[in-house]
């Protein structure tokens, strides 16, 4: 993945604990257009690599602007950007990726967002305003004040014949959104997209079986606990992976990724979550059969077996070989 140079031009306060964050091409420069959905990797002090959502329009070609919620459990990354970072100061970024796309074709767009989930969505609702195609979101944070873009959002539906609702639950789960009566009650035609904590998207996933896959889509921010650990058919076997272009072949031992083992074979490859959420480091495979572990992939592209995963995926096969 080319990386870039980009300014911090603005940093804004969105809400509690959250900042925007307006990045510009140093040169002045125009930028590849992001495609709703997108995000970008921050490459940060320490080695650190964070993925982040793109909030602008899309068409704009003069920044990227990102939104940060500050983290209590931050392993650096939104602590760096709240409590260091600066207007003025110059950072390495990768060029949008989009792993969370917008159907633009849908007969209706349902969201439903929890917390800084709001962030792709957000992007989305502005991209089917600009094309006049209707959407709906619901939108739910512990309080008014926790909630980012609630006016942006607003100002938007009343101007593009958007629907907002609007849900402040305090933290307590018999204020939380339903979603099983909001799944229900959307058009059997409708696409349902959700961002939000791992609890949320958990529900969201129960409450859309039945409903045909192609039309159900949901990003993770964060991995549930046994999502980054080696787990599923296949597991706990060691197996071969051949890597075709560097003409290396490296060993994966039960407890070690295959990202940990092309990396110390001196193989230079993109990856950023390490948890199968941001689809960096997904690679072509060439031969064998992946073990899929991610959050990422559809359940044809797993079926076809064309790429993987390598931060978290293992091999059902003994031997992988992938274009690496």
């Amino acid at each position: 993945m080319r990386t870039i140079k980009a300014r911090v031009h603005a940093i804004e306060f969105l809400a509690e604990d959250i900042l925007g964050i307006d990045l510009r091409p140093i040169d002045g420069a125009e930028w590849p257009v992001a495609i709703a959905g997108s995000h970008i990797d921050l490459h940060l002090p320490g080695n650190m690599i964070r993925s982040y959502s793109l909030v602008n329009a899309q068409g704009e070609k003069h920044r990227y602007v990102i939104s940060v919620s500050r983290d209590a459990n931050s392993r650096g990354g939104s602590k760096y950007l709240h409590e260091v970072l600066r207007v003025g100061n110059v950072l390495t970024i990768s060029e949008p990726r989009n792993s969370f796309p917008l159907k633009e074709s849908a007969s209706h767009t349902i969201f439903i967002a929890g917390g800084i989930g709001i962030t792709p969505l957000w992007s989305m609702a502005q991209r089917l305003s600009q094309i006049g195609a209707p959407w709906t979101i619901y939108y739910s944070a512990q309080a008014p004040e926790r909630a980012a873009y609630v006016e942006q959002l607003s100002s938007l539906a009343s101007e593009a014949g958007g629907t907002i609702h609007l849900n402040f639950d305090g933290g307590q789960r018999d204020r939380m959104l339903n979603l099983q009566r909001i799944v229900d009650s959307s058009p059997r035609d409708a696409d349902l997209y959700c961002c939000g904590p791992i609890p949320m998207l958990r529900a969201f996933e129960a409450a859309c079986e039945g409903r045909n896959p192609d039309t159900v889509h949901r990003e993770y921010f964060a991995a549930p606990v046994s999502a980054s650990a080696p787990a599923g058919e296949g597991s706990a076997e060691e197996f071969i992976v051949v890597l075709s272009k560097s003409n290396k072949t490296v060993k994966v031992g039960p407890t070690t990724t295959i990202l940990d083992a092309v990396l110390n074979a001196g193989v230079e490859v993109s990856y950023s979550c390490m948890a199968g959420i941001c689809r960096a480091c997904e690679t072509n495979v060439l031969g064998g059969l992946p073990d899929h572990q991610d959050l990422v992939l559809s359940d044809s592209e797993r079926e076809c077996g064309a790429t993987m995963m390598i931060c978290c995926s293992r091999a059902k096969t003994a031997e992988l070989i992938l274009d690496l």
